[in-house]
């Protein structure tokens, strides 16, 4: 009985790792724009695809429309959604709050080592500040850096999950011309605070930079 139980629980875990790693496989899609806006997917061709059942790729799919990231249409196909001005201040607003709370949590348990290497990643973010550079990669450096000095699983959890969805939909967005000096001076604000392990500071000027 015993015997039974154990592989059963490797065949769940198995299915979980195998919708996992579609889930992964069709996210990455959407992200690098290869599948765009529009884009309609059918479950049957992505399962040929990979070599899996339907199951994996219908469970990859419900989780990337939970996500925001497709549409589906049962019985028909899912549809890669849009990026709309509406749902790019959504995911800024989503991810300021998201970067306050790694702020308060990280800084406050971070070492001193932590301190100095976080501070050198907002120096490179502040160099991304230009009308030509995207920053997303950039803050995401700094946040998920915070978020795992965070002690705190869930948030772990929660940020890791977003992530894709973030990387898609901000991936274009850029701090606007005229608020370049501004937002420079809340990276310098930013960094002091992380240096003086001024969490308050920190989640407040986190949250700022996302115009919240």
């Amino acid at each position: 009985m015993k015997s039974r139980t154990n592989s059963m629980k490797i065949m769940r875990e198995g299915k979980q790792l195998l919708a996992e790693e579609v889930f992964q496989h069709i996210g990455a899609q959407i992200v690098d724009g290869e599948l765009p806006p529009g884009h309609r997917i059918r479950d049957v061709d992505v399962a040929e695809e990979l070599h899996v059942s339907r199951t994996p790729v219908r469970e990859a799919l419900q989780r990337l429309e939970r996500l925001g990231l497709v549409t589906m249409y049962p019985s028909r196909y899912t549809e890669v959604t849009a990026v709309s001005p509406e749902v790019v201040e959504q995911t800024l607003e989503f991810a300021g709050y998201q970067a306050g709370m790694a702020a308060r949590m990280g800084v406050a348990r971070m070492s001193a080592e932590d301190r100095d290497r976080l501070a050198e990643l907002i120096d490179e973010m502040s160099r991304g500040v230009s009308p030509h550079d995207h920053v997303f990669e950039s803050r995401w450096a700094v946040f998920a850096f915070l978020s795992g000095r965070s002690r705190n699983a869930q948030h772990q959890f929660l940020l890791n999950d977003a992530s894709m969805a973030l990387a898609r939909n901000l991936r274009a967005w850029r701090v606007p011309a005229a608020d370049h000096e501004r937002m420079l001076g809340i990276y310098r604000e930013f960094r002091d605070a992380v240096l003086a392990a001024d969490a308050d500071a920190a989640e407040r000027l986190a949250r700022a930079m996302h115009y919240v």
